[in-house]
């Protein structure tokens, strides 16, 4: 699926998910469209599109692209569209704390603050994500020979996880975070074998790159981006997208994190659902090999007594 067709397609998610997620591949008038939206989505949904042509500086021919390049076609769509996710976030207002974090919030404030970003970026990223797309990943990655994983900065974490998953079902699997070395493992790929780079902002050069390099042998090339239009888009066959909102001290760390590890976690399934005896053996395996480096607690005696009956 191109990049393209990604952001053309209509999801059955928020609107706003798209348009955060398709902003920096805007034309600039267009964005100006977009930040009035994002910034007052109930007002929006109330506007003419006169209105809302002068609030982003614009005329009405640019918000009408703006809409048609958001895939909602037309303003009149737009406007329900936005009226419908206010109806289900005023369902959730009970929770929704919303907003930045401030330097002079308490600690109480905080953890409901990055717990309900954390909490919402696993849910619009599960509503948005496109399930063919993960289905050709899944496949994919299951029939692999080797499966690269390339990431820097917080995306390595999520690239040694998914590393780490594939390796404990038997899948053949190498995560990279250097630039050479993810340079030299992509140049060494062949037809059959996957690579995938991990990258929120999907314009991290170092990443960008080892997928080219991986295509050009050959590889299948997967990116895991927030957005479908960024540069990471152009070298990958397959992309699959997040929707995570970064606030103030967290720009890149943790809500984008969390988002990528739950696209990891539905790709890592599927993968096993594919060799299901063989990653149940595998599992067993290698949680039999830990097993002597790990503390007996009181839990782990009641449960073996009640397995034996003792």
């Amino acid at each position: 699926m191109t990049a393209e067709h990604s952001a053309s397609r209509e999801h059955e998610s928020s609107p706003l998910v798209r348009i955060r997620s398709l902003l920096p591949g805007l034309a600039r008038a267009e964005q100006r469209v977009a930040k009035v939206v994002l910034e007052n989505p109930s007002t929006v949904a109330r506007r003419s599109i006169t209105e809302v042509a002068e609030a982003a500086g614009t005329s009405e021919t640019t918000v009408t692209r703006f809409c048609k390049a958001i895939g909602v076609g037309g303003y009149p769509e737009l406007r329900i569209a936005l009226a419908a996710d206010t109806a289900r976030s005023e369902m959730r207002a009970d929770r929704d704390l919303g907003g930045e974090i401030e330097a002079d919030d308490d600690l109480k404030t905080v953890v409901g603050k990055v717990t309900f970003a954390d909490a919402r970026a696993v849910e619009e990223t599960a509503e948005q994500v496109d399930i063919d797309v993960l289905a050709q990943v899944v496949a994919a990655v299951a029939k692999a020979g080797r499966v690269d994983v390339y990431g820097v900065g917080a995306s390595a974490f999520v690239a040694a996880d998914l590393q780490q998953k594939l390796h404990r079902i038997g899948r053949v699997s190498f995560a990279w975070n250097d630039t050479h070395i993810m340079l030299t493992s992509a140049a060494v790929l062949n037809r059959g074998d996957v690579a995938v780079g991990i990258s929120h902002t999907g314009a991290t050069t170092d990443t960008v790159e080892a997928l080219r390099v991986a295509r050009a042998h050959g590889a299948i090339t997967v990116a895991l981006t927030n957005y479908p239009t960024s540069p990471i888009a152009d070298v990958a066959d397959l992309v699959l997208t997040t929707a995570a909102r970064e606030t103030t001290f967290r720009s890149g760390a943790t809500a984008s994190r969390i988002a990528q590890l739950t696209v990891v976690d539905c790709l890592f399934i599927g993968v096993a659902q594919q060799h299901l005896d063989q990653s149940i053996k595998a599992l067993d395996s290698t949680r039999d090999a830990v097993g002597p480096h790990r503390m007996e607690t009181r839990h782990d005696g009641r449960r073996k007594a009640r397995e034996t009956g003792k």
